[in-house]
Parts: C-alpha cells; structure tokens; sequence
C-alpha cells in the first residue's frame, strides 16, 4: 500500500487497511470463501488458536475479506478495531451478552427500533438485566437515575423512527463518570455524519444493511470499540452467544458500498432536506421530524453534533393513520418496504411494520405516534420523489374536502 497519508474519509473508504501488491495486483481485494484455513505445522495451528501468532484458522472467528472490512471501517469511525456480524441486531446482542449478567442494568433511551426494544424488553430482561427507559434527549435526565448498577447506557441519533437526538459527548460523559459503557447505534447518521468514538462513547454499532451496503442487496452489521472490547465481542458475543457471523459475500459487497458512501450520503442529504421542506408546506401534513428544518426541535444540537443533516425523514397527515395508509398506496415512484439507506426511496408505517413489537400503550409511551410514516429518501431525482409525493398528498387534501 502506498505510504500517502490517508487522511480524509473517502479516501480510508476506498484503500483503507489493503495492499494490492500483497494480493498479485489485484486492485479489488480477494474474496476469501474458505470457511477454514490450512496450517504450516501443528505447533503453529496451537499458537494460533492460543492468539500466540497472527493467522486464520476457522471463518466464525475471523475471515480474511471480514478482516479488511473490521480494519476498513475502524478507520472510518475513529475506532480501534471492530467486528462484523450476520447482522445489525447480531452486532447489538452480541454486544450486550458480551457485557452484562444477571443483576445489571442498562439504562436505554425512550424511543428504539423495533427489533432492539423487543430483544431488551423480551430477551434481556427475562435473563435478569434490568432495563430502564430514560428520555436521554436531556442529559441530565441520566444523571438522576445511573447508578452503580448501571453497565450500558444506549441509544439511537437520530432514533428510529422519530428522529429525536441524543447529545452523545454529554450523554457519554455521564456513563463514563459512573463506570458505564455508552453504546450508540449510528446507522441513520453514518460515520460520514457522526463519529461518536470521537465525541466519547465507548461502542457504535451500525446495521451495515442500510446505508453502509446501500444497495439493498445483503444483511449485514458492525460493532466497533477498543481492541480490548472487540476482542470479548468477538470471542464471547459472536463466538460463543450468539454466532452472529458475516459471511465474506457479504463483507464484500459491504467493502463495495464504502467505496461510495460519502458520494451517496451528499446526495442523500440534500434530497432529504428538499424533500423535508416540500412536506413541511404542505397541507395535508401535520408535522415533519427532520433534523434540517430550523423548526426542528433540537435543530441546534444537530448543527452542532451532524455536518450534514441525512436521508431519513418522519412526518405525520393531518388525517392520522388512515390518511398516512391511503397515501402511502397512492405512490408510484417511493416504494412500500422496510428497511432504508438504499438507492430507492422507501416509505413504511412503524406502528404495524417495524416497531410493530410495541404495544400501542408502550409506543404512546415512547414517542412513536399511530400516524407517523417513515421515509428514506432514495437516489432518484429529488423533483420527481417530490413530485410522487406532493400528487399523493394533493389527493389527501381532495378526498378530506369531499368528505
């Protein structure tokens, strides 16, 4: 690899942690399917194994196209080291079971995805952690309730599907003076956007499915930390708990969609903010949740903890949750699907699709109202997402006056 500094972003996202003339010129690095390694000698076989030798002996510990992706994206979020997992709830959960036991507690913030809040709800707390709720959008709000109990303190910024933030350098200060790890999942802002190992959390995890992949095609995660504390990710949350591991394919096509991710998330960015602006007029709607809109409740903490403000947007009809469904079916260019970060724009309704695992009692409590749709705005021409929109919300308009 050249010795030039690689000092900006895209630059560590495209050569980061790879040496072409190490691999016969290749200038895509190899992708390795071997699910096992071959040994020169016994002896060196046990040295491996006992972590005595660097090498590869079994891909559920380490795979050599994983590798370059962990190394890869330690660079890009200011980590030092990371693991890749099956998925982004692998990289969550083989986080947590690698750090608490019976007796802790974490204390999580109000609003979570949906697949997160069952899995601490229904699985961590029948093992005997405790899970407290706090709003963790003011600070202090932590200090009131951590207590020596206290081992994780997690959360989502922007949150999914709400869009509330979480000041992390304030939020991450407060774990730390109670000896508690700070666990952020950054898969809406990207390390393009925030980099909060910089601003003091101990752990992100990323749900590489979404805008790190970014084309749709794999299911994918990442943790990232200390080398201490990947290596107890890796040796007991993935390795023994929950064998949560990524397959080289997918590291590949992971390695792929870093290559562009700065490119895409400009992009992304300024179609979000014309698209924001375009709702936020319209009116059919309710409210907008965009963390650009100068009307936007923590619009300051955003300009202050986000360069840029992303590609994910929350809003409400005036006509609650029926006005959001016959919307959402009068769309022609933004498609109906879970998931976000892709090249295509993606609308969904939490409430019956992906915080569905809330009861409508537990999503009142947690800021997820019945009528709120969640849009990932895509790569097409901004005018024309704009355009598909504003003729669905015109005939929302038209159908409450005939009624």
């Amino acid at each position: 690899m050249s010795s030039f500094p690689l000092s900006g972003f895209a630059t560590r996202a495209i050569h980061a942690g790879y040496d072409a003339k190490a691999n016969d010129g290749a200038l895509v690095p190899p992708l390795h399917l071997s699910s096992t390694f071959v040994f020169e000698t016994a002896e060196a076989g046990a040295e491996i194994f006992a972590g005595e030798r660097e090498g590869y002996f079994y891909s559920r510990i380490a795979n050599p196209t994983v590798d370059l992706l962990e190394r890869r994206m330690a660079a890009l979020e200011g980590a030092e080291a990371a693991v890749a997992t099956a998925s982004g709830m692998g990289a969550i959960t083989a986080v947590f079971w690698s750090f608490l036991k019976p007796g802790d507690e974490i204390i999580v913030d109000q609003t979570l995805y949906g697949c997160t809040f069952a899995f601490m709800r229904h699985g961590l707390a029948r093992f005997g952690v405790r899970v407290t709720h706090v709003d963790l959008t003011d600070p202090a709000n932590l200090e009131a309730c951590i207590s020596a109990a206290t081992k994780i303190v997690y959360f989502e910024t922007p949150a999914n599907p709400n869009m509330r933030l979480v000041d992390i350098a304030a939020v991450s200060a407060i774990a730390r003076d109670h000896g508690a790890r700070t666990v952020v999942d950054n898969t809406y802002a990207t390390p393009v956007l925030t980099q909060p190992i910089t601003l003091g959390a101990d752990i992100v995890v990323h749900s590489a499915t979404k805008y790190l992949g970014g084309h749709g095609d794999l299911v994918g995660g990442i943790a990232l930390g200390t080398g201490a504390d990947m290596r107890q990710v890796r040796l007991v949350g993935v390795k023994d708990m929950t064998g949560a591991v990524m397959a080289p394919f997918n590291a590949m096509l992971v390695l792929r969609g870093l290559k562009t991710l700065k490119l895409r998330m400009a992009e992304h960015c300024r179609s979000a903010a014309a698209v924001a602006a375009t709702l936020n007029d319209h009116p059919a709607v309710a409210a907008v949740h965009y963390p650009g809109l100068a009307c936007f409740a923590q619009h300051d903490l955003a300009r202050r903890q986000m360069p840029g403000f992303g590609g994910m947007i929350a809003f409400e009809l005036k006509g609650g949750y029926a006005a959001g469904v016959a919307m959402m079916n009068r769309l022609t260019l933004v498609q109906r699907a879970v998931s976000l970060g892709d090249a295509e724009s993606l609308i969904q309704h939490p409430a019956s699709m992906t915080h569905s695992t809330y009861t409508a009692q537990e999503r009142h409590a947690h800021g997820i109202a019945d009528g709120l749709v969640r849009l990932s705005v895509g790569l097409e021409e901004v005018d024309e997402i704009a355009a598909d929109l504003t003729q669905a919300l015109d005939a929302e308009v038209r159908a409450s006056v005939d009624a």
